[in-house]
């Protein structure tokens, strides 16, 4: 049954053109399916019908699998075995028909606008690298970026003097955005008072440097926002993404569009925008509950 699988993988590899990671991903499912498959007594993806997956449902739900993760090996499956089908190895499909289990999207942690403003302002900007990290954190809160954005960002994609940025989000999709004048402030600070000092030859056109004058990594950038983070007496788990996150709830609760929003994220498909609403009804439930003179009562009262 490895055969399959292996024929499987180099399709998705050298035709479908999906990366690495991509590709582990669905050799780390299907090899944990036909390891199930063989406790069932199953020798062939022939023999592997509707009932065997229910039984591989229940099993995942069983030994403590989330409802992504299950959603995730379900799209592995069908994957497979529209392959194994279109090849005819297998006549028929049994994973159709079958419903991957339900998905509720936790909701983002945001940082309130001052919070947000804290951890900027107790950046000291004569310390090492202050305007680098203000300029790098004032970027992601002003503009949306996510921290494959912010770290891809070059030089020759700022036009600052008419406020905006160009970037290449997911899919190398590019879009133009908006970028306010605190950051377009620090960032024009930055280039002519710290970056020069951080360049060299192998920094290319890279805009936010490390200390080695290379791009940043997805982990040292993290590392940077925990630091100021901590820094700044935040106690949320704050990450690169949570600026982003608040940038969107700030714009929703502000009045912004729902359809502006999204074409500043870069988002494919509205629905996943749709969550800042979700999170501004979270918050004024919360306001309700904590200053509607009925709420106070009764939580006077329990109390």
């Amino acid at each position: 049954m490895l055969e399959e699988i292996d024929l499987f993988l180099n399709h998705i590899a050298l035709e479908q053109n999906l990366k690495p990671n991509s590709v582990i991903s669905y050799r780390h499912d299907l090899s944990q399916l036909a390891e199930f498959a063989s406790t069932l007594g199953i020798k062939s993806w022939r023999e592997f019908n509707k009932g065997a997956i229910i039984s591989y449902l229940g099993y995942a739900g069983r030994i403590g699998l989330s409802a992504s993760s299950i959603a995730r090996r379900m799209s592995s499956l069908r994957g497979f075995f529209r392959f194994l089908v279109r090849e005819r190895i297998v006549p028929l499909n049994p994973s159709l028909h079958i419903e991957s289990p339900r998905l509720y999207r936790n909701l983002p942690v945001v940082m309130s606008v001052d919070e947000v403003e804290r951890v900027l302002s107790s950046v000291k900007l004569d310390g090492r690298n202050g305007l680098r990290d203000r300029a790098a954190m004032e970027i992601m809160y002003s503009s949306g970026l996510r921290i494959s954005e912010l770290i891809g960002l070059t030089t020759a994609n700022l036009f600052l003097e008419v406020g905006h940025l160009r970037v290449s989000g997911k899919g190398g999709k590019e879009r133009i955005v908006p970028i306010g004048e605190e950051a377009v402030h620090y960032v024009r600070r930055y280039m002519e008072e710290e970056r020069p000092a951080l360049a060299n030859d192998k920094s290319l056109d890279i805009l936010i440097l490390n200390r080695f004058g290379r791009k940043f990594s997805a982990m040292g950038m993290f590392n940077i926002v925990k630091k100021r983070v901590t820094e700044a007496g935040i106690t949320k788990h704050v990450t690169p993404h949570t600026f982003r996150h608040s940038f969107a709830s700030h714009l929703v609760d502000g009045g912004a569009s729902l359809r502006a929003v999204q074409e500043m994220l870069g988002h494919a498909d509205i629905s996943t925008t749709q969550i800042y609403t979700q999170l501004n009804r979270s918050y004024l439930k919360s306001v309700h509950l904590e200053f509607h003179p009925r709420e106070r009562k009764n939580r006077d009262h329990d109390g």
